[in-house]
């Protein structure tokens, strides 16, 4: 079971939070204070990542795993926790995840927030590249250009947050973070995005170069009267931790009283 951590109150709406690749729950942790007043908060952490063993993957071997074996473990997660239909929201490869439940299991995505995310994270090659170069030589050998993918301006890699997330990508586990690419690099829910049916929050970073802010337009116009909120923000929205409180904020009180849940589609 992928490692994952419960706050707020018990009787409250719950709301899942996904993280992106090389970070950990911790990336979620600036708007914890206010969501746990509001929402049974359940954050997790990807395989390999913070205290998840890349030993919950049912595919290890390079080049098998995909966003559909992700979302497993992250309904395993809410079955074991009895959340039957939970809010979502998720940064990039978080937001992924999110999506593809939106797709395959409406019926347990009352609602859904992007935020950085995408469709289609680009062409296969790159990712590949990135796993095969990971599993030889660790996460070690990306921390001299992820502030650059991450943050709006690298000097915020020097600041406390900054510092905790990179720590996190040094510590990660290799075969999950190569997994995690493979992942990326399968991935392409375009053709699904108007048939998901939950309230759908895009957030875009106007300064995130890794998701540029066509993909969350591509987003925010494939999903049926999904609204989009754009930030002046890096990746991981990390430098507008507040601007990103207010938009969830804004956001999820009127996704609590959606309609009936529609019937789920085939597959997972």
């Amino acid at each position: 079971m992928l490692q994952h951590h419960v706050a707020g109150p018990a009787d409250a709406p719950p709301l899942v939070l996904g993280p992106s690749l090389g970070t950990s729950r911790a990336v979620w942790e600036p708007q914890l204070p206010f969501l746990t007043r509001h929402f049974r908060i359940l954050r997790f952490d990807l395989p390999g990542h913070g205290g998840s063993s890349s030993g919950v993957l049912p595919h290890p071997e390079p080049g098998r795993t995909t966003v559909e074996d992700l979302a497993s473990l992250v309904l395993d997660l809410a079955d074991h926790h009895a959340l039957d239909r939970f809010n979502y929201a998720g940064i990039s490869l978080g937001g992924a995840i999110g999506a593809h439940l939106a797709v395959r299991r409406p019926d347990r995505v009352a609602s859904l927030t992007l935020v950085c995310s995408s469709a289609h994270f680009g062409a296969a090659q790159p990712w590949q590249e990135r796993a095969n170069l990971v599993r030889r030589e660790g996460t070690a050998q990306l921390l001299a250009s992820s502030p650059n993918r991450w943050f709006a301006m690298a000097d915020f890699a020097d600041t406390p947050f900054g510092r905790r997330l990179l720590g996190d990508l040094a510590n990660t586990d290799p075969v999950g973070y190569a997994a995690c690419c493979d992942a990326l690099a399968d991935y392409d829910l375009r053709p699904g995005l108007a048939t998901i049916s939950a309230p759908t929050l895009v957030v875009g970073g106007t300064l995130d170069t890794a998701t540029p802010l066509e993909h969350a337009r591509e987003l925010a116009e494939g999903v049926p009267h999904a609204g989009l909120k754009t930030l002046d923000c890096g990746h991981l929205a990390a430098e507008q931790p507040r601007a990103l409180r207010d938009a969830l904020a804004e956001f999820l009180p009127s996704a609590r009283a959606e309609a009936e849940p529609p019937t789920p589609l085939s597959g997972m």
